[in-house]
């Protein structure tokens, strides 16, 4: 699909001629540093940890949980690219020298190449190739805003992968009244090669349809996710997101449900899981917001009383900034408890300072 796009454009725009008094497109390569950064103190109430001397005590961390350095640029008005390498703390258990040092391994988070296609669809619309972003959760983060206090729902429980590697394609509907992102990846995330035949098929469709109408209803979206995937040949990996939002200056929210289908193989059986969740971020005129979410899954509905609960509360304060730049400072509280699981597991909460720099 990136090679019929990039042969195209490059056909359609050895046709355009420029009409007379028209500026042509700035075709001078550009390329611009940036970096992301998400760091917080994480003090956890509940459960205290045994410390090597054999005390109770109540685990607490400074941590740094994303550092990106963002390079992008383009070559011409047709192509762009992204090199992201994403420094991150090991903590796999399969390499025992990192994870007894504890150490921040470099790794690659993005790498693509873009074909714009402005010149023939609408502003917006490109084909990308390479390590790139899945179609929902980068783009529900710029509606959310605040992964950088923790991940996202469907993320946070393991059912996305952020990025992979595979080719996409994204169009603007005309008007502003939405869009859709189609992709075919490796399935396996980023941080992994591919380990088989298989590969996933992502759609995104966003519709605005108040587009038009009045100032306050413009704000509203609905959202639709679709993953069809398999772990192996006839053994389903399925996902589907419902989401509506809301976007206002002074006020974002947003419902997200949930349905999933695992079946690592076709000796086991499959696991249905089904979610949803809730959350809201009054804002107000002087950088001060709140964010309040609610979280509710059960991960196998063959366990029915089995569910997960989460509540996230906090303050936040943005930083006044011009242009494509935002830093920010939050207190919070993040608690999880876990009902009817075998063997028990007790009740989770923790109070952050979180930080975000980005630019």
């Amino acid at each position: 699909m990136a090679a019929a796009f990039t042969l195209y454009a490059a056909a359609a725009f050895a046709q355009v001629t420029p009409a007379a008094g028209y500026p042509p497109p700035d075709d001078t390569p550009s390329i611009r540093v940036g970096a992301t950064i998400f760091a917080d103190y994480t003090y956890q109430q509940n459960p205290k940890i045994t410390d090597t001397d054999g005390n109770s005590v109540n685990f607490n961390s400074f941590n740094v949980t994303r550092s990106y350095i963002n390079v992008t640029g383009n070559i011409s008005h047709l192509l762009a690219f992204r090199v992201t390498p994403d420094i991150t703390r090991e903590t796999s258990t399969t390499d025992s020298s990192l994870t007894t040092n504890g150490s921040y391994v470099f790794r690659l988070k993005y790498a693509y190449a873009q074909v714009n296609l402005d010149d023939w669809m609408t502003k917006g619309s490109w084909a990308r190739f390479g390590v790139q972003q899945t179609p929902w959760l980068d783009f529900a983060e710029g509606i959310y805003r605040y992964r950088w206090q923790g991940t996202m729902f469907v993320e946070r429980e393991g059912y996305f992968a952020s990025a992979d590697a595979g080719v996409s394609f994204h169009y603007n509907l005309p008007s502003n009244y939405g869009d859709f992102h189609v992709g075919v990846y490796n399935g396996e995330n980023y941080t992994k090669p591919e380990l088989n035949d298989r590969k996933a098929l992502d759609i995104r469709a966003s519709v605005r349809p108040f587009a038009t109408g009045p100032m306050i209803l413009r704000g509203v979206r609905a959202h639709v996710y679709y993953v069809g995937d398999h772990y192996v040949k006839d053994a389903e990996r399925k996902r589907v997101i419902g989401n509506v939002t809301f976007e206002h200056k002074y006020f974002n929210a947003g419902f997200e449900y949930l349905d999933t289908k695992d079946q690592t193989s076709l000796s086991k059986p499959d696991v249905e899981g089904k979610g949803y969740s809730i959350w809201a971020t009054p804002k107000s005129p002087i950088g001060w917001e709140a964010l309040l979410r609610y979280d509710y899954i059960k991960p196998n509905s063959a366990f029915d009383s089995q569910v997960r609960k989460r509540t996230i509360v906090g303050v936040a304060y943005w930083f006044p900034h011009q242009g494509n730049v935002s830093s920010a400072l939050m207190l919070d509280y993040d608690g999880q408890t876990f009902d009817n699981f075998a063997p028990a597991l007790p009740s989770q909460k923790k109070i952050a300072v979180h930080a975000l720099i980005n630019f």
